[in-house]
């Protein structure tokens, strides 16, 4: 009996070193496909980015539900970096380190994302990254599928300027302290300079992360309103937004007198506020739940069924936002990157990615920028409804092509319009 063992034995070590000459992996390949999925979940951010991981999840179920990719399930990783920075960073590291994920799906504030910037630039991981930001960056590592300043805040800016939207002469640029509200006011400000807007009809002010006192910013708004037509630009992000818009409400600054557009407020956002004080303020996105089309309805549909089978937290009012549909789109994309390249390796995936198109919920077409790692994306202006929903008021006639180094900053027009190649 030993003899046989041993050479059972024998025999089995003798096939393990036969694999491993001729390159083979004594054990199986992995079954699956890791994806990572790193929002907050917890903390200041949570209010917006807790959806933003259950869409991820109800895609990657849906490209399963179709067979996978390459004839793998994707498995997610889910983490949560909890509205902190530097673990964004730690988190990413982990997921490509340790979880071995061949691409990650996460980030919402520019701090966020540029703390898991070095690190996927460091260890050749991929990053799409879902939301509206201020441009002024390209990495080979990361895909932006939400707007870049021209296809969000300039035009805007440029609807509030207009007859339609109000004549705006003074311009309060009210923003979270951090990268994204700072670097967007430095571009609007160089925008409405260029515009013949002076320096003291355009008021800045910024507050911290989880503010929740707008008592005294409100009235000094309503102050400096009484100079002329004034519109009030705002980039407060997280749950900041519900103190703010409760006070306007409260002091009664209505849209007729000083228009509001928000950068960072959409449909899951207001769904802690009393909206009907704030009919009429605006939001600027390249979508919103209310467009009207087939492909959203689907889109729609799916989100709330899944809503309501996962038991998800506001499953009896399913929305459904701008980052939500990023989020989609950029899943969906890498998808079929991966499928074309026929590998997850970063490099051949990165190629794959260029010129890549999807139907989005939006009504468009999404293209994925031969060379710049943005989208073409419409842009939409839409006013609050009393029912939280926004009604579209003003949208371009085609999708933009973003451009990541905005014109109005010094220095810009050298830069190329593609990530160096490191």
């Amino acid at each position: 009996m030993k003899n046989t063992r041993r050479t059972f034995a024998k025999s089995l070590s003798a096939v393990a070193l036969g694999v491993a000459a001729i390159g083979l992996p004594v054990f199986a390949q992995a079954q699956t496909i890791k994806v990572g999925v790193l929002h907050s979940l917890s903390g200041t951010m949570a209010i917006s980015e807790t959806v933003l991981k259950d869409v991820a999840l109800m895609t990657i179920d849906e490209i399963n539900a179709k067979g996978g990719v390459l004839g793998k399930k994707l498995e997610p990783v889910v983490v949560d970096p909890a509205s902190n920075w530097p673990l964004f960073a730690e988190k990413a590291k982990q997921l490509i380190s340790q979880d071995k994920v061949a691409v990650m799906f996460g980030c919402w504030t520019s701090v966020s994302r540029k703390s898991v910037l070095p690190v996927v630039e460091e260890l050749n991981g991929l990053l799409f990254y879902p939301v509206q930001y201020e441009g002024e960056e390209l990495s080979k590592n990361v895909f932006y599928t939400g707007a870049a300043p021209n296809q969000q805040a300039i035009p805007a800016v440029e609807y509030l300027m207009s007859k339609a939207g109000g004549g705006a002469k003074r311009f309060v640029l009210l923003g979270t302290d951090y990268v994204y509200p700072r670097t967007t006011n430095k571009i609007l400000r160089a925008f409405l300079k260029s515009k013949g807007v002076a320096d003291k009809d355009i008021d800045e002010k910024y507050t911290p992360f989880g503010h929740s006192d707008y008592q005294t910013i409100v009235a000094d708004v309503k102050k400096f309103s009484a100079g002329g037509k004034t519109a009030v630009i705002s980039t407060i992000n997280g749950d900041s937004n519900v103190p703010f818009y409760k006070e306007l409400g409260n002091q009664g600054l209505k849209a007729t007198d000083v228009p509001v557009v928000a950068f960072s407020v959409g449909e899951e956002e207001l769904r802690g506020v009393d909206t009907k004080p704030l009919v009429g303020h605006l939001a600027a996105w390249n979508y919103f739940m209310s467009i009207k089309n087939p492909t959203n309805e689907s889109f729609k549909k799916k989100w709330a069924d899944y809503a309501k089978a996962k038991k998800l937290p506001g499953a009896d009012k399913p929305l459904t936002n701008d980052p939500m549909e990023a989020t989609y789109i950029g899943i969906h994309m890498w998808a079929q990157a991966v499928t074309k390249a026929k590998s997850t390796d970063t490099d051949k995936v990165i190629a794959a990615m260029a010129g890549q198109t999807f139907p989005a919920p939006g009504g468009f077409v999404s293209t994925m920028d031969a060379k710049n790692h943005h989208l073409h994306k419409p842009v939409f202006i839409g006013e609050i409804k009393a029912d939280g929903q926004f009604n579209v008021v003003w949208k371009t006639p085609a999708p933009v092509k973003a451009k990541p180094w905005s014109p109005y900053i010094e220095g810009n027009d050298k830069k190329k319009d593609e990530p160096e190649k490191k």
